[in-house]
């Protein structure tokens, strides 16, 4: 049990007026604060149907009351929920009821917080509460889900698991002088740093499309202009949301849009033209473009097909970040009439298009979710956070430097203990207060 001695509540349903409110109470003074507001403690884990009473015993509202006693429970601690009607101002008037009975405002996360302090959910499944509930995809609920579940949780476990019989084996090995140490606990001791290895890039790889599920990619759409950018913007949302003009410059700041493709989310921006700056303005967009494709995970490069590759496409296909993946987009192949495109765009990754027509999108988006690292997994993906990411490399790294110190059977040692180290950090079997109170603090209150 968590040495939480006080009660908290709060109103765990979305802002807004609703069909039906909930405000949740838990620790350890529901008795006395359910016979304050009901009159009656409910009968455990049964829906009662009764009035939610003021200090003068008269009715607030009028709903199903849900008492769920320790330690079976969400938080592990006493539960009580009030199901009532969903307008603003009676949760707020059933809120300040339990106030006044003895109970504090929750903090953000603070239901969840307990219950991961009280072992009902690990801190990655703790993790996946807020991300199933701010999930804007299908895949992605599905993705949080499995995480909630424990699948994540599990494999993780499952590796630790792995890594401490690794440790045990190597420990035993270092009782021992080198000359006497078994060669079939040396084939043993690499059969099983190689396993842990392969289950860790898998682990890895099912992180990495969840965290894009998550995150999403940021997706950049450049080029010269008048080639066709907003045109692309607007044929892959759907609607009109950039304006279309024959006059170069038309846009001069960056246009944001959020699509999904196969569940996954997408952040196109539309960016001012690339050429010799008309005006401060214009330069100012164009400055903003630059900023744009650095922080982008996949950049657009359009060119008019019609025209082939100019001099001044190539000039801004050298000047393109080198580190950031890039798709040439050969817009226009309305206007080709027959004719084959220039060499230089055939040389080069590319895939063509008419933003007018529709033709080739979805090879394009294709080659999107491709580039980006969506792969569709029949398993399914792990809902995965930036610091699973970096817990998982610093594991890979720790693997790494143990390949390097086989020799050396104390270093190995130790780069195995941080490796096992890094994965429970995931778990939350090791992890500092500081770090708690940041995961939870961008939970909501009623969570």
């Amino acid at each position: 049990m968590s040495p939480n001695v006080d009660t908290i509540a709060a109103i765990a349903t979305g802002q807004g007026n609703g069909g039906v409110g909930v405000v949740r109470i838990s620790g350890i003074g529901i008795e006395a604060l359910s016979i304050g507001i009901l009159g009656k403690l409910p009968v455990a884990r049964h829906a009662t149907f009764c009035d939610f009473l003021d200090e003068k015993g008269e009715a607030l509202d009028r709903g199903i009351a849900l008492y769920f006693p320790s330690p079976h429970s969400y938080t592990g601690d006493d539960v009580l929920e009030l199901q009532g009607h969903g307008g603003s101002a009676v949760l707020q008037l059933i809120l300040q009821r339990c106030l006044e009975l003895g109970a504090r405002l929750a903090q953000p996360g603070e239901f969840t917080r307990r219950a991961f302090l009280n072992n009902k959910l690990d801190l990655a499944q703790a993790e996946s509460v807020a991300d199933l509930i701010e999930a804007n995809t299908f895949e992605a609920a599905r993705s949080a889900m499995r995480s909630l579940r424990g699948e994540f949780s599990g494999a993780i476990n499952r590796l630790v698991d792995e890594l401490i019989n690794l440790r045990m084996l190597v420990e035993a090995m270092l009782d021992f002088p080198e000359e006497e140490v078994d060669a079939i606990d040396i084939k043993q001791r690499d059969v099983l740093l190689k396993s842990i290895q392969a289950k860790l890039q898998n682990i890895q790889n099912s992180a990495k499309q969840g965290s894009l599920l998550r995150e999403g990619a940021h997706v950049v759409i450049a080029g010269q202009p008048n080639v066709g950018k907003s045109s692309l913007l607007n044929r892959l949302a759907g609607e009109d949301v950039a304006l279309v003009s024959d006059i170069p410059g038309t846009t001069r700041d960056v246009i944001r849009q959020a699509i999904q493709i196969q569940g996954v989310p997408l952040h196109i921006m539309d960016t001012a033209g690339l050429r010799e700056a008309q005006g401060v303005v214009e330069s100012m967009g164009i400055a903003r473009t630059h900023q744009t494709m650095h922080r982008a995970d996949l950049i657009l490069l359009l060119l008019d097909a019609s025209q082939g590759m100019t001099a001044n496409d190539v000039a801004i296909l050298a000047g393109l970040p080198a580190d950031i993946p890039r798709i040439l987009v050969c817009n226009k192949v309305d206007l080709l009439k027959g004719k084959t495109p220039a060499d230089a765009i055939v040389q080069n990754p590319h895939v063509y298009i008419s933003a007018k027509t529709g033709e080739g999108v979805e090879e394009l988006l294709s080659k999107v979710l491709e580039t980006v690292g969506w792969r569709d997994q029949e398993s399914g993906a792990f809902m995965a956070r930036g610091r699973h990411l970096r817990a998982l490399q610093d594991t890979q790294y720790h693997l790494q430097q143990a390949q390097q110190v086989l020799s050396r059977a104390e270093l190995f040692a130790e780069e195995l203990r941080l490796a096992q180290r890094c994965l429970s950090e995931i778990t939350g079997e090791y992890t500092s207060e500081d770090l708690l109170g940041e995961i939870f603090s961008r939970f909501c209150i009623g969570k």
